[in-house]
């Protein structure tokens, strides 16, 4: 494995257990693991502190409201040394992400990886997703919100995170054209879908 890296982005339907599977992979395939991680990277690029990139998180249109947000920053002479936009808070991002995936083996989950990624070798391209019901019943447990609530909470942050991913990939999110492999965990349960992408990676790069 050491002498060949390589690169897995997957994307997530919320509450389809993506997230879960890409910590396993990162752990059986021994790759390094980003997700909210490559926030406090971007902080670090950036100069902006970590919960300025959490509130701006795939999320396309946070600068409607940017006046009404109180800006953190770690140094207050920082604020007249960035350009302060959507665009540049992706920049500082994409280079975290470009930086963290020259190191080794690694795990992106989310935040248009695979496209800032996209000139790079031995990559593969994941969308995890589910069915629904079972959607609904994990984002009930995990949050606490009844049906009609988590519903409602997955509708709004996928749409957010669609728009997030289109505008900036030129790419439709979720759409199986986007991807290598696309898989739903409903059919097969977390574990065994983990299992199931795991060999398929080992087969795809000879490990």
């Amino acid at each position: 494995m050491e002498d060949k890296k390589i690169i897995i982005n997957i994307g997530r339907q919320i509450g389809s257990g993506g997230r879960i599977i890409a910590k396993k992979l990162s752990e059986e395939l021994n790759c390094s693991f980003y997700d909210r991680e490559l926030l406090n990277l971007a902080a670090l690029e950036s100069g902006f502190s970590e919960t300025f990139f959490e509130q701006a998180d795939e999320h396309k249109g946070f600068f409607k409201s940017l006046l009404n947000i109180h800006v953190p920053l770690i140094g207050d002479s920082n604020f007249y040394k960035n350009d302060l936009s959507q665009e540049s808070l992706y920049k500082f991002q994409s280079d975290a992400i470009l930086k963290a995936a020259e190191k080794g083996n690694c795990i992106f989950v989310g935040r248009t990886a695979d496209y800032i990624l996209r000139d790079f070798k031995n990559t593969i391209n994941i969308f995890v997703t589910a069915d629904i019901d079972q959607r609904i019943q994990r984002v009930c447990k995990r949050h606490d919100m009844n049906p009609n609530e988590a519903r409602k909470y997955i509708t709004d942050k996928e749409e957010a995170r669609a728009s997030y991913y289109n505008y900036y990939t030129g790419k439709q999110w979720g759409h199986s054209e986007s991807y290598d492999l696309c898989i739903n965990t409903t059919m097969l349960g977390i574990e065994d879908t983990e299992t199931f992408i795991a060999e398929l990676i080992r087969k795809r790069f000879q490990l």
